[in-house]
């Protein structure tokens, strides 16, 4: 075979120095973990004709539907389809979302024939409803294809992939929009500086976040692009939420000492990540990228079925015309002066307390549904009121003007499970939290440290099998998600996992050599301490007398009817 055929649609002349071919060798290996190594390590970098083979070999080795349209399908249709019109003047489908073709240092026929193969796809492929990330994945595949027919080829056998547990490319706009709060999700685990600057200087976080894949697919300079799709054909979808946090904690380090504006943070990003190799190599970024101890691939699979049902229910599931729509508006901001009133914290602490919580449970308002000022000093009345509801969040001020608090993950009618045995339940995505006399979060230990609770596999399996065959019945009312359940976890133990319990007699938040909260049965005085489930230092006082103490929950923000309507 030529070796001059991979480089068919190359301006050579633009690409950088080391991007020709290089003494290409054979790859022989077959083993997982050896080929992760060499992906990550950039074995083929260095020979674009070696890369070229890998790319042909592992997309071959994709799993696809029964009939997915070949090289031989794109022969027969592109004619038809492109008519007497020049390349360079097909319109792009509405799919890709407006989305300029990257240059990637295409020749011109390069960039025509991009054009080409995303028409051919958009006729061969009526279910894509909303796929950005296209016009760049042709683009860079082109570079590795001996001729049109074969990219398409390759592109066909990356969408129509069937495998359950492997995702590669978002081609629904609920897929997509479901990806972008799971990335937010990732940033206020894995990123907090980075996302706390985040929250700070945008309007709107989760719009911000929405460019995650535009970052990759798109901004991303080509020898870049490159190393992070060597790794993802080899490792899947995980990898591109890695790269995407390195990028923003590489722009954290770099600008998060400079002044920003809101309105052009975002402009900002793309051109930090446009102009990476004016500050972090291809190593440098993936070096990053695989430091970041991430969630196992299937809790992160069980957070996005989370944030897909959150947005069905709420009825997103296609694009906005209107991007910038009140409704938009409403659901990621959905804590406001005209919305919200505390005796225990401003608007802006809301806010920020509103960060830290699941994206699927920042789409609502806040609901006020328990407060010792006009409900009573009781814990009877505490559960009556706050029974029914999940998540909650738990707000304390006490007589010291101390501000503490803890965000719930479970129904607190699941205590009576256990009869009037005290019990702990909840899961990992509990934290609490202190607010005055400074700001401090502490999350599962597990989040930290990952090698305190190794994956339940066979669990999570289970858990993410169930929830993918509940997707198309959608019951409002059940639990969003099992995700980080402490039966997906093979904890040394128990200790690790008391998220929070109650009883006639006391509620206890965060256990093991001690209590995060304590809280007595008249809701008057209470005690806090460190515990192993949170590593955390004292929240407030270690003994204290509750001055106020305030029980939120989460309200849809808009009714059904103004959401279909505005959303088409």
């Amino acid at each position: 075979m030529d070796e001059a055929e991979y480089g068919r649609f190359v301006d050579w002349d633009k690409m950088e120095a080391g991007g020709q071919e290089q003494s290409p060798k054979v790859l022989s290996c077959t083993d997982f973990q050896e080929l992760k190594q060499m992906a990550r390590q950039g074995h083929w970098a260095k020979s674009h004709t070696l890369r070229a083979k890998v790319y042909q070999k592992l997309i071959k080795e994709i799993p696809c539907r029964t009939v997915t349209p070949d090289a031989s399908v794109y022969r027969d249709i592109v004619g038809k389809i492109v008519g007497k019109r020049s390349a360079s003047s097909l319109p792009l489908p509405e799919f890709v979302d407006d989305r300029q073709i990257p240059s990637y240092s295409l020749n011109s026929e390069g960039t025509g024939a991009v054009r080409k193969i995303i028409s051919c796809i958009s006729n061969q492929f009526p279910d894509i409803s909303f796929c950005p990330a296209l016009p760049s994945l042709v683009a860079l595949l082109l570079h590795y294809s001996q001729d049109e027919a074969e990219c398409f080829e390759n592109v066909s056998r990356i969408l129509a992939c069937n495998d359950p547990n492997r995702r590669l490319v978002d081609q629904t706009f609920l897929a997509f929009e479901s990806s972008c709060m799971t990335f937010g999700d990732l940033a206020g685990k894995y990123c907090q500086g980075p996302h706390k600057l985040m929250v700070a200087v945008s309007e709107d976080v989760l719009e911000l976040y929405s460019d995650w894949q535009r970052w990759i697919f798109g901004e991303l300079p080509f020898a870049y692009i490159t190393r992070v799709f060597d790794v993802f054909l080899v490792e899947g979808y995980k990898v591109l939420f890695r790269v995407a946090l390195a990028l923003l904690k590489f722009f954290h380090k770099v600008r998060g000492g400079q002044p920003m504006e809101s309105n052009n943070v975002k402009r900002d990003l793309q051109m930090f990540v446009r102009d990476l190799n004016k500050c972090v190599t291809p190593e440098k970024l993936l070096e990053k990228a695989f430091a970041i101890r991430l969630f196992s691939r299937k809790e992160i699979q069980l957070l996005q079925m989370a944030n897909e049902k959150a947005l069905q229910q709420k009825g997103i599931t296609v694009k906005q015309k209107r991007v910038q729509s009140p409704v938009r508006q409403n659901v990621h901001l959905a804590v406001h002066a005209e919305n919200f009133t505390s005796e225990i914290v401003s608007v802006k602490e809301m806010r920020d307390i509103w960060s830290w919580i699941p994206e699927r449970f920042a789409l609502s308002q806040p609901l006020l549904l328990f407060t010792n000022r006009e409900h009573g000093n009781s814990l009877s009345r505490f559960y009556l009121h706050c029974e029914g509801h999940e998540p909650t969040l738990l707000l304390i001020k006490t007589t010291n003007q101390e501000v503490c608090g803890a965000f719930l993950s479970t129904d607190w009618s699941e205590r009576k499970r256990s009869g009037n045995k005290l019990s702990f339940f909840g899961t990992g995505e509990c934290f609490v939290f202190r607010l005055q006399p400074e700001v401090e979060r502490y999350e599962w230990v597990v989040i930290k440290h990952p090698e305190l609770g190794k994956v339940n596999s066979s669990s999570a399996d289970k858990e993410a099998n169930s929830s993918q065959s509940d997707k198309d019945g959608i019951d409002p009312s059940s639990r969003l998600s099992p995700f980080l359940a402490t039966r997906h976890f093979n904890l040394p133990s128990k200790t690790a996992s008391m998220f929070m319990a109650g009883s006639i007699d006391c509620i206890i938040i965060g256990g093991g050599d001690g209590q995060a909260l304590y809280l007595d049965p008249d809701l008057n005085y209470g005690r806090t301490s460190h515990c192993n489930t949170f590593n955390n230092q004292p929240l407030c006082s270690e003994t204290f007398q509750i001055s106020i103490i305030e029980v939120w929950g989460f309200k849809d923000n808009m009714n059904n009817d103004g959401a279909h309507s505005a959303l088409h």
